[in-house]
């Protein structure tokens, strides 16, 4: 079983945003969510934890694995899917994975060969290997993404937002596929949609302007609300009006209707009360976080 151990890392970008802010998370096996709205520093983790950057301080290992120190190390044993998975315009997709296996050094063309059909029929992508993969699906990108990110046997899986774009067909295929890899090695799931991480991870944390504001199972995050939580349908004029009396964590659109969530420890007059949702617990979060800004 592997072990990633991110111990207080810092990062200040130039214009003064404090990117990663004493940034410590622990995570094993399986399916991790990080979870925080665009600009949180998600993107900015995954980056640095991939070498593609550095952090201004703080440490990283996977197993024995000093990541800031043997990066070489690291990118042997890594899989990543950046949030922009470019391709080269007019090569198939059995192309592309061989090119890939090359640069990821595995010079034997017959073992490259086998690798890269197991990889495309682990993706469900074998019966189109010879078609380019320009003219392929957000979807179907994406799988072929994974299929890269699986060359050499990894040990840390990063995915940066990978379902951003996806029709729901695709966005389910998606998921069946990263649930089935993530029982094998460290999985790294880092997205702004709430249901990506409720339906895949056993563990999660929540992100928002450079800091770990929650960590833990998403249970866990769910019973922190417990009895907090409550409901009302309103119109949406009256919706300022709530804001400024409640402290409002969710409103959406239900048949025409505002629906608000707020969070309050006694009920409030005219609302029930509702078993919390991630979402609630993301906004909650996010919202009383807003002092690392």
């Amino acid at each position: 079983m592997a072990t990633l151990t991110i111990s207080n890392l810092n990062k200040t970008y130039p214009n003064g945003v404090k990117a990663l802010d004493n940034v410590s998370l622990t995570i094993t096996n399986g399916m991790f969510g990080l979870l925080g709205p665009n600009g949180a520093g998600k993107s900015t983790l995954m980056r640095t934890l991939a070498c593609l950057q550095e952090a201004d301080s703080g440490d990283m290992q996977l197993d024995d694995i000093n990541i800031r120190t043997r990066p070489d190390e690291l990118r042997k044993v890594l899989g990543y899917l950046p949030q922009e998975f470019g391709v080269y315009p007019r090569i198939t997709a059995e192309q592309l994975l061989d090119h890939l296996c090359v640069l990821k050094g595995i010079g034997h063309s017959k073992e490259r060969k086998e690798l890269v059909h197991h990889l495309l029929q682990k993706v469900n992508l074998y019966d189109k290997r010879n078609k380019s993969v320009k003219g392929f699906s957000g979807g179907m990108k994406q799988r072929v993404g994974i299929a890269q990110a699986l060359i050499g046997n990894p040990k840390l899986i990063i995915v940066d937002e990978p379902t951003a774009g996806l029709d729901p067909g695709e966005r389910n295929r998606f998921h069946n596929l990263l649930a089935d890899v993530g029982q094998e090695v460290v999985v790294l799931l880092s997205t702004h949609i709430v249901d990506d991480v409720r339906e895949l991870c056993t563990d999660m944390a929540i992100m928002n302007h450079g800091a770990i504001v929650f960590n833990g199972s998403p249970t866990a995050a769910l019973d922190s609300l417990d009895g907090q939580v409550w409901e009302r349908q309103i119109t949406r004029p009256e919706i300022e009006k709530y804001k400024k009396q409640y402290h409002v964590i969710s409103d959406k659109m239900v048949a025409g209707s505002p629906i608000i969530h707020v969070l309050s420890d006694t009920q409030p007059d005219g609302f029930l009360r509702v078993s919390p949702n991630l979402e609630d617990v993301f906004f909650t979060m996010t919202s009383q976080n807003l002092h690392h800004a």
